[in-house]
């Protein structure tokens, strides 16, 4: 349930066109649904202004398609994030609309196109190629979220260069989310050069030391840059909500 929706609903009722009787069994799964297997939290949209995201691993098809037809239905944007191929291949043929992003292993259904809304754009950079499944499903979520994203990609600190060449657009992004793997170093980097909020998104790229992200989620968490906010390892998703809901911050105090 949208709020959108939510508005429309409470209007027809004030206005006659809708009697309440009809409206509460509209209203009646508002908080959540219960599955058994799973309850769905139909409130979040309203409470957070994200609809509830389905983590795909670990779920079958089946119980996918199930959460996910409840939360299309209500009128919400469909996410499904670590959905492998397999898993995407069944859900289309039972969730009408189903669009599969393979690169960041992420499944959408986009029932209405939210318009930009926050202070401005943000900026999602990875520092390698490598990099760029978690960069993707960041980018993608924040998209689907209701900002307006740009990509920068590849300006890892191997070469400062390509990264400096570049600081118009980064200094002009309302809030930058960055994905670095290996040693983790380029969020620093970033916010030394400017003065808007850095997520920093630690990969599990990297040889043996890398510990699976280990070296680059430390390197982040002590970054002698101040202000640097990071996120689990390879959660994209993490960061574009997080970069969503500071890039939206004031805004709702500032209408009339």
């Amino acid at each position: 349930m949208t709020e959108e929706r939510l508005r429309r609903l409470l209007e027809q009722v004030a206005a006659g066109r809708l009697e309440a009787a009809a409206a509460l069994e509209r209203l009646r799964h508002l908080s959540f649904e219960d599955l058994g297997f799973a309850k769905v939290d139909q409130h979040r949209a309203l409470r957070r202004g994200v609809p509830e995201v389905i983590f795909g691993e670990g779920k079958s098809a089946a119980q996918i398609a199930a959460i996910g037809a409840r939360v299309a239905a209500a009128g919400d944007n469909l996410v499904v994030t670590r959905l492998d191929a397999k898993k995407a291949r069944a859900l289309r043929r039972r969730l009408r609309g189903l669009t599969y992003h393979p690169e960041a292993r992420l499944g959408v259904i986009v029932k209405r196109r939210p318009a930009p809304r926050g202070h401005g754009s943000v900026l999602v950079m990875s520092a390698g190629t490598s990099d760029l499944a978690v960069a993707e499903e960041a980018a993608l979520c924040a998209g689907i979220f209701g900002n307006a994203v740009e990509r920068l990609y590849d300006v890892g600190v191997a070469g400062l260069h390509r990264l400096t060449a570049n600081l118009e657009r980064v200094r002009a992004a309302a809030v930058l989310i960055v994905v670095a793997g290996m040693e983790g170093a380029l969020p620093s980097v970033v916010a030394g050069l400017t003065d808007k909020p850095v997520i920093a998104v630690p990969t599990s790229v990297g040889y043996g030391t890398a510990f699976g992200g280990v070296a680059a989620l430390l390197g982040m968490l002590n970054s002698c840059a101040s202000g640097v906010t990071v996120v689990n390892i390879d959660n994209g998703f993490g960061a574009a909500f997080a970069a969503t809901l500071v890039n939206r911050v004031g805004i709702a105090c500032e209408r009339p």
